[in-house]
């Protein structure tokens, strides 16, 4: 898969483009740049541990892009000191969560429960309603992708005495509480943790093993990686999700019981 057509940078802090390749596609391509070390890692291993966990995620993949094509585009010529960037599947006819209204249903709800615990696992406090895409499929029925990976592991240019020391703390995320919202029994939460706890730690260190060495992980940061993400799932991520279920799921619920309570009681 080789790049043919550039299209356009897109909105966002992260430095995203938009790229046609070979295959008749359009992949949105963030490129490795100084300030934003972390940034593609966090993408590779978020997208591998998402998509392992079934979470709607857009196909992606490390790409080689030519320094020749990249030369070729002022936006692009001083971003390609190395070859390889993340490009990760365009999806058309989306909005935002800020531009998305009026949502009443969301198809893939069974997956609203796997994201929030997904992102509290990887530390992404970055879920903001512009981090997902939701396409409307049927009147005020809307299907939802998340996007942006970047700030996993707390940002993207995280140190190794950061990730070895994850906060616990909720995130306050109006989109976390907007898909708690359509989560339809907290019994779905245990469920996307035990399947998070049996992800194979050989899974885990090949996934980082494979971030390239034109990223300028050290080895020392990738043991790091691996150690946070297997311990935090097994000691933190259970009060986490307890403490999530508790102070914001349960509460939302229970607010809804009782507007429907008092609409039905009217009607």
């Amino acid at each position: 898969m080789k790049p043919v057509a550039y299209q356009r940078k897109l909105e966002g802090k992260s430095n995203a483009y938009l790229i046609n390749f070979s295959d008749g596609k359009d992949y949105v391509v963030k490129y490795f740049q100084p300030g934003f070390e972390k940034s593609l890692p966090n993408e590779w291993v978020g997208y591998c541990l998402g998509r392992y966990l079934g979470l709607p995620i857009p196909f992606a993949k490390i790409i080689d892009i030519p320094q020749e094509f990249s030369a070729q585009v002022p936006e692009l010529a001083d971003l390609s000191a190395t070859p390889f960037q993340f490009a990760s599947l365009y999806i058309p006819d989306c909005l935002d969560g800020h531009q998305a209204s009026n949502i009443c249903h969301i198809q893939n709800h069974q997956s609203l429960a796997g994201i929030i615990l997904f992102d509290y696992w990887m530390n992404n406090r970055d879920r903001t309603r512009k981090n997902i895409l939701l396409r409307e499929e049927m009147p005020h029925s809307f299907r939802l992708w998340i996007i942006d990976q970047a700030e996993v592991f707390g940002g993207y240019a995280w140190e190794q005495r950061e990730i070895e020391n994850l906060p616990v703390n909720l995130i306050e995320s109006a989109t976390h509480q907007m898909m708690a919202l359509f989560v339809e029994e907290e019994q779905q939460f245990y469920q996307q943790l035990e399947l998070i706890q049996t992800i194979p730690i050989l899974l885990i260190e090949e996934i980082v093993s494979l971030i390239p060495d034109e990223w300028n992980v050290t080895k020392e940061e990738k043991k790091a990686m691996v150690s946070a993400l297997v311990t935090r799932r097994n000691k933190e991520l259970p009060e986490i999700m307890k403490n999530f279920i508790k102070t914001v799921y349960r509460p939302l619920h229970e607010c809804l019981k009782n507007i429907n309570g008092l609409r039905n009681s009217r009607s």
